[in-house]
């Protein structure tokens, strides 16, 4: 079976509406072709009876009453003929005949109009008894009064036409519903001319659309579609270009998270590698100091696998969280001072202001302890040696703030916005001894959004970072 495309079908579709149009409109013409010239016949021979209603006005006068149509049976049919003559269009001029040397006549109409006109003829007295006719007064709806001398001598009704039955009118009739078949068949030939350049036209954004997504699919992810009006295909489009721009960043950051991964293994492998293989050669003893160095590659590559995994957790919303209702004061106390002790060896002040009413939220409270772990560790680890940290709370509006602030160094607005950035690190030469891998804060970013919050970068009064990190307070509690 035959499968159409896109455009065929709205070329069937654009046609076919049209074919049902010019049906409905040829089937209204049909219909009113055959009652309007039905309606129009019967108004000529009303306009007829008019005049045959004066004329038999003056025979009346003449006979001195209705018996001249028992004497004279064929006066009905004279005047009748007389009627259709004066209705008829004019003749044209006598025409000479050569053979002849005379004018030959045209012919009278023709007697069987008569005769069908006269058939459907009723006359009646003042009395309004029937003086002449066969068929059913019953049937007529409206009698012309018959006047001699201004008085009504009786009245002349005409039987109205169901059917038409001359066959010049049938001759007509027929001619016009040809011409209204062909104009009706010409209509549709120009609607399937027109119907399938505008189904080409419309499904041309369509096909540029397709064609942009099989490139996409195939890996093409710089390619980008033309957006060249505002109705659904623009947003389309748009949609499309801020889907392929999307795939492009994300591929881009997939291998530099590979790249960037395999140098963070590769370094501690070698490492590694390199101190077994001088033991294994002699060139260093096998001691406490040598394995105790291993033990530090081996702890770091722990470090790095067990942060990935805990990412990759978090990404597919795998992370285990056993949410209840918390005291986020509590567990950030107890967070400040698990990190006091290194802090204070590090020569950095750790300022805390808790409130003493509860600020209760509904979270999980070991990952809330690693959230604030993993940003004073941060702090501590890239603020400069005789600098401080201030952490504090603040509630309000259904929601609490949770404020980390330390001195210098700072970083550019460009760097805040990367800070959250898988593997991404201030300074590219800093010593993995004091940085970590930079997985750090984007698994703060997973763990504050998994309780529908909100962390964010921003410029500290004291000239370094400012970790600002907002949760909805528990229903209970707002």
């Amino acid at each position: 079976m035959m499968r159409l495309n896109i455009t065929h079908r709205v070329f069937l579709a654009i046609l076919a509406a049209n074919a049902i149009i010019v049906l409905f409109m040829f089937l209204i013409m049909q219909w009113s072709m055959d009652r309007g010239f039905l309606r129009y016949v019967n108004q000529l021979e009303q306009n007829r009876m008019e005049r045959l209603a004066t004329k038999l006005g003056k025979v009346y006068g003449v006979s001195k009453g209705w018996g001249f149509i028992e004497k004279s049976p064929d006066t009905i049919s004279r005047l009748i003929t007389e009627t259709i003559a004066e209705s008829s269009p004019p003749l044209p001029p006598p025409v000479v005949n050569e053979s002849r040397q005379g004018l030959s006549q045209p012919e009278p109409p023709p007697s069987r109009l008569s005769y069908r006109f006269e058939k459907r003829i009723i006359v009646l007295d003042a009395g309004k008894n029937k003086v002449f006719g066969t068929s059913d007064p019953s049937g007529i709806e409206l009698f012309k009064p018959i006047s001699n001398r201004g008085k009504v001598v009786g009245y002349l009704g005409l039987l109205p036409r169901k059917i038409l039955s001359d066959t010049h009118q049938l001759k007509f009739v027929k001619e016009q519903k040809f011409v209204f078949a062909l104009t009706a068949l010409l209509m549709l030939l120009v609607a399937a001319a027109i119907s399938l350049p505008l189904a080409r036209l419309l499904v041309s954004p369509l096909k540029k659309l397709a064609a942009a997504t099989s490139h996409l699919s195939s890996g093409r992810y710089d390619i980008r579609v033309t957006v060249d009006s505002d109705d659904e295909f623009g947003h389309l489009s748009r949609d499309f270009n801020a889907l392929a721009l999307s795939l492009d960043k994300n591929e881009h950051a997939r291998r530099q998270f590979v790249a960037d991964i395999s140098h963070e293994l590769r370094t501690p492998l070698a490492i590694l590698g390199g101190e077994i293989e001088a033991i294994q050669d002699g060139l260093q003893d096998l001691s406490l100091e040598s394995i105790s160095s291993l033990q530090v590659e081996v702890f770091r590559i722990n470090r790095l696998v067990d942060d990935l995994y805990q990412l990759a957790l978090s990404d597919v919303g795998a992370l285990a969280y056993r949410k209840a209702d918390v005291n986020v004061a509590d567990i950030l106390a107890e967070a400040v001072n698990r990190a006091r002790p290194k802090l204070a060896e590090s020569g950095l002040a750790l300022n805390a202001l808790m409130p003493y009413a509860p600020v209760v939220v509904y979270a999980d409270a070991d990952r809330l302890a690693q959230l604030f772990d993993n940003l004073l560790d941060n702090s501590g680890k890239y603020t400069d040696a005789g600098g401080t940290i201030d952490v504090s709370i603040e509630s309000g509006a259904g929601y609490v703030t949770v404020n980390i602030k330390d001195s210098g160094p700072g970083v550019t607005e460009e760097e805040r916005k990367k800070l959250f950035d898988r593997l991404y690190r201030v300074e590219g030469s800093r010593s993995r001894s004091s940085g970590g891998a930079g997985l750090g804060l984007a698994i703060c970013r997973n763990i504050v959004e998994a309780h529908e919050g909100a962390i964010e970068a921003l410029h500290s009064p004291f000239g370094g970072i400012w970790m600002k990190i907002t949760l909805p307070l528990s229903s209970g509690k707002q």
